[in-house]
Order: C-alpha cells, then structure tokens, then sequence
C-alpha cells in the first residue's frame, strides 16, 4: 500500500532547457514549488552528507528493530503481539524513508551525469574550436613557406651580367639612374632587354628557316642529279675494269670491300679500317680483304618483325615440339653453348708478305655473345721446304702466333664476364674450342679497339679506333719478325736432324776454323719430358721453362769409341796387359796376332754433351736456354762440374756475342757450334795420366794461354778473334 501510494504521489519532473541556474531560483520558481511537491527541488535543498548519515541511522533502527521483534516472536508469548505490530509499523517508516533516500541518490546521480554531459560538450566545443585553430595556424604558415619558396619564371632564364646589360642594352631600356639603386627595377629592365633580344633573334631564326627550306630544294634537285649520274658512273667503271687491273689499281674492287664494311661488328670494321690505313701507309704488300656471308650479315642488322608474326610462329613452333619429342637437357646445353659461341658470319683477313714471298694469312673472328675477337694463323712459304721432323710445332698455328707479348699464349678469355657467361651453360675453359674458333689473343682484342680493365667495373666495352691505331704497327712488325724467325728455325732445324750447323760467313769469326766436336742428333722433346730430366731444375724453378715454349734435345759427341792399336814387341811395362790386337771392326791379322796391344780403358772412350734446349716464343729477341749434361768419365753436370756450369754461361750469358748479323736468327746454331768449341776446349785441357804409355786421348789442338786457373781449376773457353787462342773470362 505504502508503495503504491507513494507512486501515485510521485511528482511530474518538469524540465525547462535554458532556464535559470539552480543557485538563483526566481521568485515564480519558489511560488511554484510551494504548490507542487518536486523531489528534485527537494534534492537541491537537502544536503547528501546528512542523507547519508540519515541512511546509516535508518539502517540501524532498523536492524534494532528487527532484532527486537525476532526476540520478541522467540518469546512466544501472546501479549507481544501488540509490540510486535507496533514495532512492525516502525520499521515500514524507515523503509519507507530509504526507498526516499534512494530517490533522492538516483536524482542526484542522473543531475551529476547531467552535468558531466554538459561539461564534456563544452570540452569538446573547446577542443573542436582548438583544431580549427591549429589547422588555420598550418595552413597560414604552409601559405608562408610558398611564399618564401615561390621562384619566379625570370630566375630560370640565364640573363646577362649586369655590366653587359649596362654596357649593350639602350638609354631607354636600361635607365641607369632608376635601376642602379633598385635591384627589383634592375631586374625588370633585364627581363625587358631579354624580351627585346630574343624578338631579335626569332626574327633571324625566321631567316634562317627560309634560307634552309630554300637550300634543301637546292640538295634535292642535286640529289636527283647525282641519282641519275649514279648508272653512268657503274657503266664507265665497268668499262673500266680492264684498265684497273693493267695499273693495278683495283677501285672497284676497293668499293665493293667498303660497301660490304658497312655490315661488320664494329671491332671488325675498327680492325678494317686500322689494317687498310696502315697498308696504305707503310707496307704497300699488306693485303686486308673481308670474308664470308654478307646476307647473314645483313639479316643481323634488320629490325625484329611484327610481334604478332612472332607470336604465330612461335605456337606454330610449340605445336611441332609438342608433337615432336622434347629435347634433353644435354642436347638443350650444346644449343646454349653453340649460340654463344656463335661467330659473326663476316670476318676479316689480313695477308702479311714477308722479303722472300713468304705469307702469313691471318683470319679475326668476332664471337658476337662473348664481344672478344679470335684469330686463325696460316703460312704459306714462298718455295717448297722439307719438313723436319722436330719442326713439327714451329709453323702450328696452335703454337705460331703464342706470346706474340710477354704471357699472351691466347689460352684464356681475356673479357673477365665471360666467365659468367660460361658457368650457365657449363664451359669450363674457352681452350676447349680455340682449335675451332681461334685463339682471343689480347693484341687481337687491341687490333679491334677492345679492352677490358681488370681493376675497374666492368662497362660496356666499344671498340676504340684510337687503341686499334696505337698498337697496328708494332703489332704487325712482331708479326712479321714472329714468321721470319719461325721460317729460318724450320730451315735450321732441317739441317741439325742431318747433323750439320749451317754457320753464316758473317758468324765464321765467331769459331776457330778447326773444330772436331760434332752434332750427331736433334730430337724434339715434349714439356713433361723435359721436366723429368734431372739436371734441369735449375731452369724449371727459375721459371724459365713454361708449357708454351718449345723444348729439343741435341747430342754433341767427340770420339770414336773404337780400339786404337799400338803394337809392340814385348811389353814395356808389367803393368799393362798383352791382349790381341783387333783393328776397328775387322778381324785380326797374322801380324797383328804376333804382337802384343797395350791400352787403358779410358783410353778409347766416346765423350757425349747432351743439351736440353728451352726455344722461347719470342726467338730471337728472347735467347734459348740450354741446360748441359757430359757423359765422360761419369756424368758430369752443373751441379757437380764448375766447367760445365761455365760451358753453360758461354751460350746463355754471353749468347750476344752470338748472335750475328741483325736481327740474329742464326743465334741458335751459333750457340750449338760454341757447345762443339767448348767441348773441344774442356777434352783437351784434361791432364793426362803420366803413368800410362800411348798417345793422348784427345790431344790438344787448341792454343790456350792457361790451361787451368784458381782453385776450381777452371778451363779457358772464351775465344779470341783475331788472334785464335783461347783465354779465361
């Protein structure tokens, strides 16, 4: 009941939006709240601090209370109902003034949560007009920073300095007296006289327009003039022909060579140029001349078709695969490989003519993935020539041209990408195909204008007609030297397989006239024998023996090795030995049994000079090296034999005295006839035993001023022209 009545009684909440604030109430306000009951206005009045403390009170009545009436109800006893009631009726009133106090919180608690609201939207007004600010105070200064940054259209252009400006632009554009103290007015009046020039020169860019437009008729129709000469000229070059070839002046021939040059590599055409240049220039015998297909040249030099054409033919070209059987992995790796080791189909041939009409035809390459040239070599003698046996490698054209310079054997790349290039497709070594593509010597890359820095990153390398022309001359005068001095070894050589020395008339002073030491073979040997030979070691860790030198073996021999007879008839000695006598190789005769023939084992031997022979590339300007080995009385070498080792610096030392008329390719055969000499010398400066009777072993036919000298007991092997004696260095 309580309940219900205070619901009924519960007043209407009249709110009034911008009305008056609370701590000042108007009069009507408080007329008002004196006819109508409102809890709010009550919750204005009252103080929460006294609610609360009147809601702890409540609650301890009334749990007092509660208390009492549960000890009352314990008692049982009937005259405690009346003091129940009463004391029920109690505690109605202060629930009954908690559920008040409970409003009064709830109102207070929403008027709270008002009033947060209110100030939360002012917070958020502030806050809003706060980011219009800011965002006006960036925009002003970003409007600043363009202002400050703005560059006008005049600071591009370039004006004249202003003593120019001074100087050539008129009173009337100029003003002096304005624009000296005013740099803004200074810089108008430059821009006024930039106007007023740049009128000027459209005007003449105007003339000259007309003037171009009326000499490009004036080409045209010389154009169409030389068009129609263009026939006459072919047919009076034809005709003629038979005249250019009775002066040797082949013209048109000249022309078709430069109108196919067109279609070359440029380190072909570079090579082309240089090389007809040069001919022209200091050897007239030079031949250059291009080779190969000019219309597989020319379809390398035409845009790529339509991509549509292209896209056709290659479905068409998958549609035959696809029914075909693919290609294994091995046979796809040899297609990389041939492709990029693919050759330009033009190539370019130089014929180098040497005094005795020897030829050395040289063909470049130009392998067009890996961007470096290669070079065959042929040679062609003037007259018919044997064919020794040990010049087997001299004229090769793996081993011809082989360190042309110092450590060019052409055995590797010498563009260092390739390698990268090779290990996609699995080429180990470009030495793998030099026998079909020729040989990348680095003065062939040169020759061509190319040249690849190793110390630098790798750019594109374009061929410099520069470098080509700083090396030509050099390179084709070695050239020439290299062929000359390979072509006079091949005649040597022909002559030491017989044993015989062709010494020159020029070199015969160089010798005594008697010499009995003789050449008996020349053999060619391999690298890897020459390396197993023991008393060259010397040589090999010098590091003058490399895989592309050329290694021989001649044998020098003194002696018969027969049995010499001496006939007595008794013995003279008991020490020697009565034997029967046996003349060379003939039976003995009757005479010959009767008598007695005395000799010692030393007496009759052979001596042997074995001479391991180093031939370097670069003959004559680089000296053969010979390592020396005597067979006599034992094996004598350097190692144990000061002699030897001298025998030794007589041809690798002194090899200049050898060396002959210019430009000293008889040096090989003059140092093997001084290996004779010294041989001669080193067998009859040998002390002869005393004690044994007969004739001396090699006597001594050479004259000598000493026959030993020092300790070492060193033998006189050089000799003196005119005089013809023999003394020590």
């Amino acid at each position: 009941m309580s309940s219900d009545s205070s619901k009924k009684r519960k007043p209407k909440v009249i709110r009034t939006d911008g009305g008056p604030q609370e701590g000042k109430r108007s009069r009507t306000d408080v007329d008002q709240d004196a006819k109508y009951y409102s809890e709010e206005a009550e919750v204005d009045l009252r103080d929460p601090n006294k609610d609360y403390e009147l809601y702890k009170q409540t609650c301890q009545d009334l749990q007092k209370l509660m208390a009492e009436i549960q000890e009352l109800k314990s008692k049982g006893n009937k005259d405690c109902a009346a003091e129940i009631e009463e004391r029920r009726i109690q505690s109605c009133v202060h629930f009954m003034t908690l559920k008040k106090l409970n409003r009064l919180a709830h109102i207070r608690l929403k008027k709270g949560r008002d009033q947060t609201h209110e100030a939360k939207q002012k917070v958020d007004a502030y806050h809003l007009q706060l980011q219009n600010l800011l965002y006006e105070v960036m925009h002003l200064q970003k409007e600043i920073t363009k202002c400050l940054e703005f560059k006008s259209k005049h600071e591009e252009i370039e004006l004249v300095s202003v003593e120019e400006f001074y100087k050539e632009a008129p009173a009337e554009i100029s003003r002096m007296e304005i624009t000296r103290g005013d740099p803004h007015q200074q810089t108008l009046s430059r821009l006024d006289w930039e106007l007023e020039q740049r009128k000027r020169l459209a005007e003449k860019y105007k003339e000259c327009l007309a003037n171009k437009e009326k000499i490009l008729k004036e080409i045209e129709v010389k154009k169409e003039y030389l068009s129609n000469l263009q026939p006459r000229l072919n047919s009076i070059m034809q005709a003629s022909l038979p005249v250019q070839e009775y002066l040797a002046m082949p013209f048109d021939q000249v022309h078709k060579q430069y109108e196919t040059a067109r279609h070359l590599p440029p380190p072909l055409y570079v090579l082309f140029v240089q090389a007809s240049a040069y001919g022209q220039a200091c050897d007239k015998k030079l031949a250059v001349a291009i080779e190969g297909n000019v219309e597989e040249a020319k379809a390398l030099c035409k845009p790529p078709e339509d991509s549509q054409d292209d896209e056709s033919d290659s479905d068409a070209e998958e549609e035959q695969t696809t029914k075909r059987r693919r290609p294994t992995l091995g046979v796809q790796l040899d297609d990389k490989r041939k492709e990029m080791l693919k050759r330009h189909p033009l190539s370019v041939t130089i014929d180098l003519k040497c005094k005795d009409g020897s030829v050395l035809l040289l063909t470049f390459y130009y392998l067009m993935n890996l961007n470096v040239m290669t070079v065959k070599a042929k040679v062609t003698a003037a007259a018919e020539m044997t064919m020794p046996i040990s010049a087997g490698d001299l004229l090769s054209p793996d081993s011809l041209l082989s360190c042309l310079y110092p450590g060019d054997h052409g055995k590797r790349t010498p563009n260092p990408a390739n390698q990268f290039q090779f290990d996609k497709v699995g080429i180990l070594t470009l030495n793998d195909y030099v026998m079909e593509l020729g040989h990348p010597y680095v003065w062939v890359q040169k020759l061509g204008g190319l040249h690849f820095p190793k110390d630098q990153p790798q750019q594109p390398v374009i061929a410099d007609s520069s470098l080509s022309a700083s090396h030509m001359e050099r390179t084709m005068k070695l050239l020439k030297m290299r062929l000359e001095s390979r072509l006079a070894l091949h005649k040597q050589f022909a002559s030491l397989e017989h044993g015989i020395l062709p010494v020159s008339s020029e070199c015969q002073h160089l010798f005594p006239a008697k010499i009995v030491s003789r050449l008996v073979k020349w053999i060619a040997l391999t690298y890897e024998d020459y390396l197993e030979l023991s008393y060259t070691k010397d040589v090999v860790e010098a590091g003058l023996a490399e895989d592309t030198h050329l290694y021989y073996m001649a044998l020098i021999e003194r002696g018969t090795g027969k049995v010499e007879e001496t006939y007595y008839s008794k013995p003279p000695f008991p020490q020697m030995v009565a034997q029967p006598v046996i003349v060379g190789d003939e039976a003995p005769s009757e005479q010959a049994l009767m008598c007695s023939r005395l000799f010692s084992p030393s007496q009759f031997s052979k001596s042997k000079l074995q001479a391991a022979v180093v031939l370097n590339p670069g003959y004559s300007f680089v000296p053969p090296v010979f390592s020396l080995c005597l067979n006599w009385k034992g094996e004598k070498t350097n190692s144990n034999d000061d002699n030897i080792r001298s025998m030794e610096s007589e041809v690798n030392v002194y090899y200049k005295e050898l060396c002959g008329p210019k430009p000293g390719y008889q040096l090989l055969t003059n140092q093997l006839q001084r290996l004779c000499v010294v041989l001669d010398v080193y067998l009859e400066t040998e002390t002869h035993d005393n004690s044994v009777e007969g004739p001396k072993e090699f006597p001594q036919e050479k004259m000598c001023l000493r026959l030993v000298r020092g300790p070492s007991r060193m033998k006189p092997f050089k000799f003196n022209y005119p005089q013809g004696f023999f003394s020590h260095r």
